[in-house]
């Protein structure tokens, strides 16, 4: 198993000598820093299972960085503030804004190694908040959808999120969610027309998240509808998500209370590519993040010309894709370091699926179009245009071959060749 990780804060240099010599002794990998923004930096890149934090450092006290990362859902590992005699008041008040305990300087050696076990015991029930772009994306797009995300937060209302596939619609409903309640997300939309009052029931004062709404069959809807209305009885917030038109929806109509009920609290979400400054710091944090889930003692990080490379990508499944793309770099690369050419290898082989599927999808999306536009002619008109598809579809695909076609279609030969210079089609 590998050692826990301790990062001590701390702006005298002697203080962080001495816990690091003696965390050392006691079998924990300790990382160093001097200021608030040292200590960002490593939270986030190294991820560690305890944080010694002082409350009085240059460039920002302790009291507001804990605040920062308890605003910013970010409090991932617990937190022992360490004081002078004059803070204890303050060590005391940090306690109520999130941290685990406090430890009065100076420390001894008996009250540090008993705080830092309990706190490494809390550590392991601690739920792991995934890193995520609303974490560390700095750009404009970003941080204006926070902004909307805490003014739609401010009324307890049922949301619809609206965005593209594989878009950020998951982790914008993780920030909404209340912290310590409890949380599901649907998979199996069957559960919403079965046991809705369960659901409720089980996930007071928490969140129930669905995807891809425009599934949801008839029978399922009226689950949905159920939950929406009977939320605030159990103080549960509905969020739902969607990357197609409810309104254009053809196999099934989606029920106009249902969006009418949603409408008020829908937002549009920003694909990746309208903030791609910031895919190089969302990269490095999810290969971060896998390799503290990995458990191996083997590093990896990015070089500069490998995070410009996939910056200037086209991401065609958003942040789920960008996050697969990530885990098959961690997985594959041989070196420490992962390259652009490591970059440009795992490249080539997403976008071989992508031509296919989207090939695909082009040829099914021609299809319907087809389809369409035939019924909207005479009988006669229609049937002439579906024999043309029909016979070109089975040439196309039998390489020409008059005999495969006559064997397919059931028509001998002779009839075959009238039928297809009665409708203009020419064979090689």
């Amino acid at each position: 198993m590998s050692a826990k990780k301790i990062l001590v804060v701390d702006d005298e240099l002697g203080i962080r000598e001495l816990l690091r010599e003696i965390l050392i002794d006691e079998g924990f990998e300790i990382f160093l820093a001097q200021n608030a923004s040292e200590a960002r930096d490593l939270k986030k890149n190294k991820l560690p299972d305890l944080i010694l934090l002082d409350i009085w450092m240059p460039d920002c006290d302790g009291i507001t960085l804990l605040k920062e990362w308890v605003n910013e859902k970010f409090l991932t590992s617990p937190v022992v503030m360490m004081s002078g005699h004059g803070t204890i008041d303050t060590a005391l008040e940090a306690t109520k804004i999130g941290a685990f305990d406090f430890l009065e300087k100076p420390i001894t050696l008996q009250k540090l190694l008993k705080t830092v076990n309990e706190a490494i015991k809390h550590s392991n029930n601690m739920p792991k908040i995934e890193i995520n772009l609303l974490n560390v994306g700095k750009s404009f797009v970003i941080q204006d959808l926070k902004k909307r995300l805490d003014k739609l937060n401010s009324v307890k209302t049922s949301l619809l999120f609206l965005g593209p596939d594989g878009g950020c619609a998951k982790i914008c409903a993780q920030y909404l969610h209340p912290k310590n309640q409890p949380w599901i997300n649907i998979k199996d939309f069957e559960v919403v027309s079965n046991t809705p009052t369960e659901l409720l029931d089980q996930n007071r004062g928490g969140t129930i998240f669905l995807n891809e709404i425009y599934h949801l069959n008839k029978s399922q809807q009226k689950g949905l509808n159920l939950l929406i209305a009977k939320a605030t009885n159990y103080d549960v917030r509905i969020i739902c998500a969607t990357s197609k038109s409810l309104n254009q929806m053809k196999e099934v109509n989606f029920d106009k209370y249902i969006l009418n009920e949603l409408l008020p609290g829908s937002l549009l979400l920003p694909s990746i590519d309208e903030h791609k400054e910031d895919i190089p710091e969302i990269a490095s944090s999810i290969l971060t993040m896998y390799l503290a889930k990995s458990n191996k003692s083997d590093y990896k990080e990015f070089d500069v010309a490998a995070l410009n490379m996939m910056r200037s990508m086209d991401w065609v499944g958003d942040i789920e894709e960008l996050e697969s793309f990530v885990l098959n770099l961690m997985r594959t690369s041989l070196l420490e370091k992962i390259t652009i050419d490591d970059v440009r290898r795992v490249s080539s082989q997403f976008n071989l699926l992508h031509h296919k599927n989207m090939a695909s999808k082009k040829i099914r999306d021609n299809k319907d179009q087809d389809l369409d536009d035939i019924f909207k002619k005479s009988l006669r008109d229609a049937r002439d245009d579906f024999e043309k598809m029909y016979f070109k579809h089975h040439l196309n695909h039998n390489d020409q071959s008059i005999a495969k076609l006559s064997e397919v279609s059931g028509i001998e030969r002779t009839h075959l060749y009238r039928k297809l210079k009665q409708l203009g089609i020419k064979v090689k």
